[in-house]
């Protein structure tokens, strides 16, 4: 996949918290936040939300998470 473009300060700031290139983990298929694949996404939301963050369907799951209870 090919990431979204982001002002280069931006993407020093996510290689700084995350410890990863976002471009370079989104190229590889690989999720910025768990460093697991990332090759599977329920809807073409999740899988656009991949380019913007870098995060796995898991990752997006987890960081999404709505409370119901």
């Amino acid at each position: 996949m090919k990431a979204s473009e982001k002002h280069p300060s931006i993407e020093f700031a996510l290689q700084n918290i995350f410890g990863k290139d976002r471009v370079q983990c989104i190229k590889e298929n690989v999720c910025t936040a768990c460093g697991g694949h990332a090759l599977t996404f329920k809807d073409d939301l999740s899988r656009k939300e991949y380019t913007i963050s870098g995060f796995c369907q898991n990752c997006q799951d987890d960081f999404f998470e709505t409370s119901e209870k």
